[in-house]
């Protein structure tokens, strides 16, 4: 098993609201050097059909598009053994400094995990800050519990900022 460390940082807008966080980059995503970089994963469309826009396809199109609509996108995991991209693969998991981001970036109003994995890291190091949580289904093509038309519509509720 090899052991790997985050390849980039965080995606942090001026004025970001929202943080959306992962686990921690595919192999695809180490790869391209920006997150969820996977072709079959469906972050990129969720938030695309929940703002009614194009799909951002480079990584400037997809920055330009978090800035306008104030998100930030960092994972929990700063560094793990692996073998794969599966999330249940992560071992020896040491987690980011959420609350240190959290006093970098005041303007943060929520917190939206888009797995398991990440809230339960979340929950377990990090349950003591006073901030909104929610659950995002996951995007991964793993991830088959839902469709897309009813992802979409928990994306659009929880990050609505109202």
């Amino acid at each position: 098993m090899a052991e790997y460390s985050h390849p980039f940082d965080a995606f942090v807008p001026a004025e970001a609201e929202v943080l959306i966080l992962g686990s921690f980059p595919s192999i695809k995503s180490f790869e391209d050097n920006f997150y969820y970089a996977h072709p079959q994963n469906q972050f990129w469309r969720l938030l695309a059909a929940v703002y009614d826009e194009d799909t951002p396809k480079s990584i400037e199109e997809k920055s330009d598009f978090l800035t306008k609509h104030k998100i930030a996108l960092w994972d929990m995991v700063a560094s793990c053994e692996r073998e794969n991209s599966l999330d249940s693969n992560l071992k020896n998991i040491k987690v980011n400094d959420i609350e240190g981001f959290f006093k970098k970036h005041p303007t943060i109003k929520k917190v939206c995990f888009t797995g398991k994995t990440s809230q339960k890291l979340y929950d377990k190091n990090f349950s003591h800050l006073n901030i909104p949580t929610h659950y995002l289904p996951s995007p991964s093509p793993a991830y088959r519990a839902m469709k897309f038309d009813e992802k979409v519509e928990v994306y659009k509720d929880t990050l609505s900022l109202q």
